[in-house]
């Protein structure tokens, strides 16, 4: 899973809040900040495509673009990528554990619970 840069994630934010497929004209009017050529938001498109984060379906003559999975799953699956390269998994997670806020750390022993309950269960 690669890093998004600054602009491909603007592009993402407005994907993931938009609530449905989105031209490259309506993600460009949404996008915050100084005013972009719509080749630039096109390519970053292209280049999200490419990364599997976007999807892209034909409206006429335009294109529709769409996350293909939401925030969360890419979040989580930057998570795992952290951890793929951690030489320690074991001493790493115990040092996450010991960083998160204990709101998450609750949040986190749930998901736990219930990933090791869902697996268990066959």
């Amino acid at each position: 899973m690669a890093r998004l840069g600054e602009l491909e994630h603007s592009v993402m934010e407005v994907l993931w809040s938009a609530g449905g497929p989105c031209t490259a004209r309506e993600i460009l009017d949404a996008l915050p900040g100084p005013e972009l050529a719509a080749t630039t938001v096109l390519t970053v498109l292209s280049r999200l495509e490419r990364k599997g984060l976007v999807g892209r379906d034909r409206d006429g003559r335009a294109h529709r673009y769409r996350a293909v999975a939401g925030r969360e799953d890419h979040v989580a699956a930057l998570m795992r990528e952290a951890l793929d390269g951690a030489s320690d998994r074991g001493a790493a997670l115990a040092r996450f554990a010991d960083q998160v806020d204990p709101d998450d750390a609750a949040a986190l022993a749930s998901a736990l619970a219930e990933a090791v309950r869902r697996r268990s269960v066959p």
